[in-house]
């Protein structure tokens, strides 16, 4: 006996062809935020004036420049879609740094220094990234899925 297959309704059929778009719209969002966070390291602050913030809070000022490539390429590639997962964890352990010059403000990023809660939200942000894959309209759709991956493919 041919097994019967139920249509999905309005709603569900709605939600099932979207979901793609809710990864892309995290990507864009966070790709966005990343190069907005380099082009003010490079252009707003300057290299000399962000290797004086970061030595302020106990970092060598030369950490800088991995965390302005690391931002700037992430965002980039966040932006296409390509390695989204590897970007997205890789980009976790930037923002870990991120949280040592604004936990002793408090929680709330208002407070005087800002407060912790807009890098917590990142982090968050990222690791949603990272289990949710590239979504539509990403280079990751792309290329072949590697035999004996952890996670499933990208997408």
């Amino acid at each position: 006996m041919a097994k019967r297959i139920e249509s999905l309704s309005p709603s569900a059929a709605l939600t099932a062809s979207a979901a793609p778009l809710a990864p892309l719209a995290l990507r864009i969002g966070l790709g966005t935020v990343f190069l907005a966070h380099a082009y003010a390291k490079a252009a707003i602050f300057t290299f000399p004036g962000t290797e004086a913030f970061f030595q302020a809070f106990g970092f060598p000022g030369w950490t800088v420049y991995p965390v302005f490539l690391a931002e700037l390429l992430g965002g980039i590639a966040l932006l296409l879609g390509y390695r989204t997962r590897a970007t997205a964890l890789a980009l976790v352990v930037v923002m870990l740094g991120a949280l040592k010059p604004h936990v002793a403000n408090g929680w709330m990023f208002t407070a005087p220094g800002g407060g912790w809660e807009y890098v917590a939200f990142i982090i968050v942000a990222l690791v949603a990234q990272a289990l949710a894959g590239s979504g539509a309209y990403a280079l990751d759709a792309r290329a072949p899925a590697p035999s004996g991956a952890a996670l499933p493919a990208e997408g």
